[in-house]
């Protein structure tokens, strides 16, 4: 009683001690969470970002570093001996393999190539026949021809295995094929198809799917699981025909489902010997998912013929890689450039070290134009991405705002280098998923994808330096202020 009728002294007695312990708190999270970004930052411009929100935002800062930010590469996560096996499981095997390796005249083609053997253990391969596919439509179509014709197996895998159309669709198909004898097997990312839980995944597992998540988010696992996904979008049907690139099982990529309309994205489908170098980025990542199965790498790699005559290389990075691999392979293109650079891509919020690069090259000459989306699935990407768009213009880099979504992550060179694949121009892209490209040192289809890139220009809103400056303020701060989040983004 004497409590209810003193309640306001009695809540200034209970809360007044609890300010100096939150105090006590904010400052020891702060504290600890500034010394680790001071002593395994890798960079500064990173480094003080996340200064920033750990001062800005009291305790939940230090805990979205503790999540997101912390430099896993250096703790023991990465030492395990499942990751070494995880890294060694699928290096080349195939010496008759060595006979396709590319052999560059071209010094720029050649220092290239060597960049990425080096960065992503694979080399340019010759042979090959490559179909661009420019849309879901297109994409689903040439998918399912080509699994309705599998014999033996047929390897999956994808970021977004979502409910729908699409995955009803397949799931149908794959109960044919393995009434038929074919194996298959499916690798998804634990958070990005957070929708295949429970009944969608038991659906697959009754018919005999073989079925994992990579990194599954579980709470012993939480601090490395959360902030490392599995960007790859990854199909090998019988070791002979193999497709990837940007698109996701997802309804959105043949109908309209929200104010995005439907989105529009680039994929290929690969034959030759590339299939193979794409093949072991697969069932890398499934040895190490499934833990459980083991089985001979050799019964599913075997010697390819040449179908083709385009040189394409296999790109695949992720944090537990030596380098930055996405990065370097963008900034590598970026350095040989001679006359013209096309970069399409719905989040284009890179590190200091690309944007950096994309400047100087700009300066040197060099024709650059950008084509992102003027509307984004994350607001918080796309203010980000638009900070960058002053400093871009201010040295001649041309930016068209086009009216669709595009998903595509598209980069052409000159007049013969071209990289399509999972990888975005951002932070997340270079440092944090599991990614693969597509490069290919080939001119028909950069002629394709130049002829393609330039007519969605002539129709998309050019951003002009003038215009862009007068903005209004609270969009300049909105700006400003996710810039600042570019490392959770």
């Amino acid at each position: 009683m004497i409590f209810l009728l003193n309640l306001g002294e009695e809540a200034n007695t209970i809360h007044y001690p609890l300010k100096p312990i939150f105090i006590i708190l904010y400052i020891a999270a702060s504290v600890w969470a500034i010394e680790a970004v001071i002593y395994h930052g890798r960079r500064p411009s990173r480094s003080i970002s996340w200064a920033l929100v750990i001062i800005a935002l009291p305790i939940l800062g230090a805990i979205l570093y503790y999540l997101f930010g912390i430099n896993r590469r250096k703790f023991k996560f990465f030492n395990t001996k499942e990751f070494e096996k995880r890294n060694t499981y699928a290096l080349p095997k195939l010496s008759v393999q060595d006979k396709f390796k590319s052999r560059f005249d071209d010094i720029r083609m050649e220092r290239l190539n060597r960049l990425i053997t080096a960065s992503s253990n694979t080399t340019a391969k010759h042979g090959n026949k490559v179909s661009v596919l420019q849309d879901g439509g297109e994409t689903f179509n040439e998918l399912f021809k080509a699994m309705e014709r599998a014999k033996k197996f047929i390897h999956v895998q994808y970021y977004i295995l979502e409910k729908g159309e699409l995955l009803d669709k397949m799931l149908g198909l794959f109960e044919q094929k393995i009434k038929q004898g074919v194996e298959i097997r499916i690798l998804y990312d634990s958070l990005g198809s957070y929708q295949l839980r429970g009944r969608p995944k038991k659906q697959f597992q009754d018919i005999g799917v073989k079925i994992h998540p990579i990194m599954p988010i579980r709470l012993k696992n939480l601090l490395f699981s959360l902030n490392f996904r599995n960007h790859r979008k990854i199909v090998v049907i019988d070791n002979t025909v193999a497709f990837t690139g940007g698109v996701n099982v997802s309804d959105k990529y043949i109908k309209h489902k929200n104010e995005l309309g439907k989105w529009k994205d680039a994929h290929l489908k690969l034959e030759g010997p590339i299939v193979n170098d794409l093949h072991m980025i697969f069932l890398k990542d499934y040895f190490f998912a499934s833990k459980k199965e083991e089985f001979n790498i050799n019964d599913y790699l075997f010697e390819q013929k040449a179908v083709g005559e385009i040189n394409a290389q296999v790109v695949a990075g992720g944090p537990d890689s030596m380098h930055p691999t996405i990065m370097q392979q963008y900034i590598g293109m970026m350095n040989q450039a001679k006359t013209s650079v096309r970069i399409a891509n719905p989040y284009f919020v890179p590190g200091e070290a690309f944007l950096q690069s994309l400047k100087i090259t700009a300066l040197e000459g060099v024709d650059i134009t950008l084509l992102v989306p003027k509307k984004s699935d994350s607001n918080a990407a796309k203010f980000a991405m638009f900070s960058h768009f002053e400093e871009l213009l201010q040295v001649g880099v041309k930016i068209y705002l086009r009216e669709d979504f595009s998903h595509s992550k598209i980069m052409v060179v000159d007049d013969d280098l071209v990289s399509i694949g999972s990888g975005n121009f951002d932070i997340r892209s270079f440092e944090l998923n599991y990614e693969t490209n597509i490069l290919m040192y080939d001119k028909g289809t950069n002629k394709e994808l130049t002829l393609e890139f330039d007519r969605i220009c002539k129709k998309a809103d050019e951003v002009t330096l003038e215009r862009f400056q007068n903005r209004s303020l609270w969009l300049k701060f909105l700006e400003g202020l996710f810039k600042f989040f570019k490392p959770l983004i």
